[in-house]
């Protein structure tokens, strides 16, 4: 089972909650987004990938049908069972991970750069530092700019048939603050509350940089995703 749920974290619904309060059920119903799309443009064809905070192989899984070699980590064994097809999969918390061997793309997805502990976020980068090749890339996905003032919003994963609410995001002190997430399905609620630091693009480079890498380009227009490069 999963060990303990980390300080501020919490899930609630059927099924395993994973120690950031996600719950594997969950995360084996919603669809995939756009980070396939954005991955595949972003680099080689076909390059091995480290992906970070797999969880049930939302995203994991096509990239592994887009060729990509992907291994895949996460600190939940009960995440790790769902996934499939990938070279490997790796049960370990992401800042204390070291393989001992580079790839040619690192992931940082699903917002993690934005933990609200900063320690855990510099041992999420170094990770990243520490498993790319010298000419290889790290993709990182950031937060919208409003994600933490435009509440309570929601939108419909028609893929999936639910109904997913940021319902609050309330202050808690030293800049971070507690969000709320509902995920409501016509047989089903899920909820997920975990802490969250806004990082402006100063602030965000800035930790990159203090990780030994540095921002090649922003690969969207609204610059959620950002491809970083080893200095």
């Amino acid at each position: 089972m999963s060990r303990l749920m980390r300080e501020g974290h919490q899930g609630t619904g059927p099924g395993a909650i994973t120690p950031d309060g996600c719950a594997v059920d969950l995360y084996s119903r919603l669809s995939v987004g756009r980070e396939p799309d954005v991955v595949e443009a972003a680099v080689p064809a076909g390059a091995s990938l480290l992906e970070l905070g797999s969880g049930a192989g939302r995203v994991t899984h096509p990239l592994i049908e887009r060729g990509f070699r992907v291994t895949a980590v996460d600190e939940s064994a009960e995440m790790l069972e769902r996934v499939r097809g990938a070279v490997r999969t790796v049960r370990s918390p992401i800042e204390s991970l070291s393989l001992g061997e580079t790839f040619d793309v690192v992931m940082l997805a699903s917002f993690l750069v934005h933990v609200g502990d900063t320690s855990v976020r510099d041992g999420l980068l170094r990770a990243c530092r520490e498993h790319v090749s010298d000419d290889g890339c790290v993709l990182i996905q950031r937060e919208g700019l409003d994600w933490h003032s435009d509440v309570p919003r929601e939108r419909v994963d028609e893929g999936a048939g639910c109904t997913i609410r940021i319902v609050s995001a309330e202050p808690v002190g030293d800049g971070v603050d507690s969000l709320l997430c509902e995920y409501v399905f016509p047989d089903a609620r899920w909820t997920q509350t975990f802490l969250s630091r806004p990082l402006s693009e100063e602030e965000f480079e800035g930790c990159l940089g203090e990780a030994g890498l540095v921002v090649d380009t922003y690969l969207t227009d609204d610059g959620t995703w950002v491809r970083a490069l080893p200095r």
